[in-house]
């Protein structure tokens, strides 16, 4: 299938989550493939300073808080826990190596050419690799996204005192107070890594409320679990600098809505106020490829951009910064190369925090689904279920949260799916399959459950929009 007049027939730049799925595939349907990533090991921010490093932190850091604050006691386990932070420091850099490492592994399996360096386009199948130029038919942007740095804060992670998500990883003690900037996802979670092992956290979120994007119920909900977990919030609040003397930051806040400032001092400030597309430096112009207002690159929905031969996928597109979004691009991109037909559904493409419990929801949210419907209310029924009525999770002593399923009232098919729920992450999976196939609430009320799992909250919200669960 080999094009003679080029060096492969695709080159992927970015070995990230859409990059390197982007690459093994292509080369699985038989294309000659490279792949071209500066970073001296393969996985791009997810599996490198992102995803993976922070599910290894806040995994054990939960169990350092459940020994240390009580949860085992409940059980019928009495420890006295001693922080080795060294240690779980050690077990996170481990986890990162074995699986960057995987990914070589593949590229070497399925015959991808790893081109290391960061390339810069020279015309719209040529680009140059450190002192290499490389020539492909195909070639598919997918460079990730970056830090979103916030004016008049200077992030140094290696001082440990202003950090952004990267620094959170690493930093060599606990702090005393820590303000993490930003009430998303990524705060939230590195957030609840250092509460959990010791530090006074009060996160500071612009608008009314945190999570912004997720369902108005769950938003709520998680703040009162955070909250009683520690985490002070202060929202409708801005930053408008950040001063460091020694090891002492000092932030200066004022409400979003105008008025008098105040101060705020800390050991550690983490700045999270989101992620910017990884689209400069690519040499965009010289291929007249122009980037929309946000710096993403637009795209059919075949990912084909404006340039022949020129694709894009993952966090430089339009679309949620998720590193399984950009997987499933990635696989999708391949196929339409190869003369295929790749999909993927963006209307169904679940998202979670991975605090405790874990949050999680896919499709629309009611205020979502009300607005298609015109903004009549009547137009959708919701369906909650509470875990403290769920069997696993009173006995698991995790009753915090709840699943709630929106559906349209006249079809009953459902438009969305939320869950507050230890396990959420992993429920919400059945969700999305069963949207996919464009389900009923009814489909998922009647289908059995196994007994006892949080799973079957997911049954019991699904017949509570017909106003008949069984267990509340």
């Amino acid at each position: 299938m080999t094009d003679h007049n080029y060096d492969y027939d695709v080159l992927v730049i970015g070995a990230g989550p859409g990059g390197y799925v982007a690459a093994i595939r292509a080369a699985q349907l038989g294309l000659k493939t490279a792949c071209a990533e500066g970073r001296e090991t393969l996985g791009g921010t997810c599996l490198n300073v992102g995803c993976i490093p922070s599910k290894a932190m806040l995994h054990a850091s939960e169990y350092f808080d459940a020994a240390k604050n009580g949860a085992m006691k409940e059980l019928g386990i009495d420890v006295e826990p001693k922080l080795n932070l060294e240690q779980m420091h050690a077990q996170r850099r481990d986890a990162v190596k074995g699986l960057t490492g995987g990914i070589e592994f593949l590229f070497k399996k399925n015959k991808v050419d790893w081109k290391k360096g960061y390339a810069t386009f020279q015309d719209a199948h040529t680009v140059k690799v450190g002192d290499e130029t490389v020539t492909a038919k195909d070639i598919v942007i997918a460079t990730g996204s970056s830090v979103t740095p916030l004016p008049g804060v200077e992030v140094d992670n290696d001082k440990h005192v202003v950090v952004d998500s990267t620094g959170a990883l690493e930093l060599p003690q606990v702090p005393k107070k820590m303000v993490v900037i930003g009430g998303g996802v990524i705060g939230l979670e590195l957030g609840s890594v250092w509460r959990r092992l010791g530090a006074e956290v009060t996160c500071v979120e612009f608008l009314d409320e945190i999570l912004p994007g997720m369902d108005g119920d769950i938003r709520k909900e998680a703040r009162k679990i955070f909250k009683k977990q520690g985490i002070e919030f202060k929202l409708s609040t801005k930053v408008t600098g950040v001063t460091v003397k020694g090891k002492t930051a000092t932030l200066t806040l004022e409400p979003a809505a105008g008025g008098d400032a105040e101060t705020m001092e800390a050991d550690c400030v983490l700045v999270s106020i989101g992620r910017k597309p990884n689209t400069d430096g690519l040499g965009l112009d010289a291929i007249r490829l122009e980037t929309n207002k946000r710096g993403q690159i637009e795209t059919d929905h075949d990912f084909r951009t404006k340039v022949d031969g020129v694709w894009a996928i993952g966090d430089c597109v339009p679309g949620p910064m998720l590193a399984h979004k950009a997987e499933d691009e990635g696989i999708a991109v391949a196929e339409n190369i190869a003369g295929q037909t790749g999909i993927v559904n963006h209307a169904i493409i679940p998202s979670v925090v991975y605090t405790w419990p874990e949050i999680a929801g896919v499709g629309l949210t009611t205020e979502e689904a009300i607005e298609k419907m015109g903004g009549d209310k009547k137009a959708v029924k919701v369906g909650k279920f509470p875990m403290v009525g769920n069997s696993r999770a009173k006995t698991n002593h995790d009753p915090d949260g709840f699943v709630k399923v929106i559906a349209e009232a006249e079809s009953d098919k459902v438009l969305g799916v939320w869950a507050i729920a230890v396990p959420a992450g992993t429920m919400i999976a059945e969700a999305a399959v069963a949207m996919e196939f464009g389900t009923t609430s009814e489909d998922i009320a009647y289908t059995c459950h196994a007994h006892p799992t949080h799973s079957e909250a997911m049954k019991e919200a699904a017949m509570a929009v017909q106003g008949k669960p069984i267990h509340v």
